[in-house]
């Protein structure tokens, strides 16, 4: 019975394997598409397909040994997976000091919220198989939330330098003066999220209530049950856009209330020594 129970995991093995080349090779042939019209991603990409089918394989062997872990273990798990979604979203802000831990404050707080939440109410049980796939999806959600809304209010206030100082030449409080920008940076980060919950059912039906349809579930039950995880999603987002905003706000003045946040002068200053100096 174990042999033919190895056996069965390893064809299964082999299959997704078989089914990976194949999803590599449409991919190639996308990005060989991009090439031809002068978008070059080949290495990007390569690099995206390679890390992310190691990344899942990995994840699938830790969840093989885990499967009937403890909440602690699973907690451990999302808090890992916290820790590298703030690493991801940093990249986007890597001039702006600090930003690592204001990206996982921000993670932290919208997608633990929701997902303690969650557990509260029971609409999350603590069965590891289930907290940790329905938590990554709560934690890629509010890491790309944190990614949008940090980048677009960064974007508008450099945008918008001489708006805000005129704003605090005429006694402006320095939060009134970026107020727009705030409110714009949040919306940015809710925007996919809301899209995703109007589309639901209607454009897509989710891998969460396709997997418990294909393990039995009521599809009444199931449907609702995918409504209830797209929804914490929308929360979880919301939470961390408005956090990352708000952290990234207490960065913009200075204790003399003066804008901190410039363009890069020094970018700005070559730039036009090139233009009056042109080399010979």
């Amino acid at each position: 019975m174990l042999t033919e129970l190895e056996g069965g995991i390893g064809n299964d093995v082999l299959m997704g394997l078989a089914q990976a080349v194949g999803a590599i090779v449409l991919c190639a042939a996308v990005v060989a598409l991009c090439r031809w019209h002068a978008v070059r991603v080949e290495r990007e990409a390569a690099v995206s397909m390679a890390r992310g089918l190691v990344q899942m394989v990995l994840v699938g062997m830790v969840l093989a040994v885990l499967l009937h872990g403890s909440l602690l273990i699973g907690t451990l798990i999302l808090l890992m997976m916290t820790i590298a979604a703030a690493f991801t979203a940093a990249r986007r802000l890597q001039q702006m000091e600090g930003a690592l831990l204001l990206c996982f404050w921000a993670i932290a707080a919208g997608a633990g919220t929701v997902i303690a939440a969650m557990l509260a109410t029971r609409s999350l049980r603590a069965d590891i198989a289930i907290l940790v796939p329905v938590g990554s999806m709560i934690i890629a959600n509010a890491m790309n939330a944190c990614a949008q809304a940090a980048e677009r209010f960064r974007a508008e206030i450099l945008a918008h330098v001489g708006q805000i100082e005129a704003g605090l030449t005429l006694g402006a409080e320095p939060a009134a003066t970026v107020v727009p920008y705030f409110q714009s940076a949040v919306y940015a980060s809710l925007l996919p999220r809301l899209d995703m919950l109007k589309s639901l059912g209607l454009v897509w039906i989710p891998g969460v209530m396709a997997g418990m349809m294909v393990s039995g579930a009521s599809p009444v039950y199931a449907a609702i049950y995918q409504f209830v995880v797209v929804a914490m999603i929308l929360a979880a987002s919301g939470i961390t856009g408005l956090v990352a905003t708000i952290l990234i706000r207490s960065r913009v003045f200075t204790s003399a209330a003066q804008l901190a946040f410039r363009p890069n002068e020094t970018s700005t200053s070559r730039a036009a020594l090139r233009q009056a100096h042109p080399v010979q």
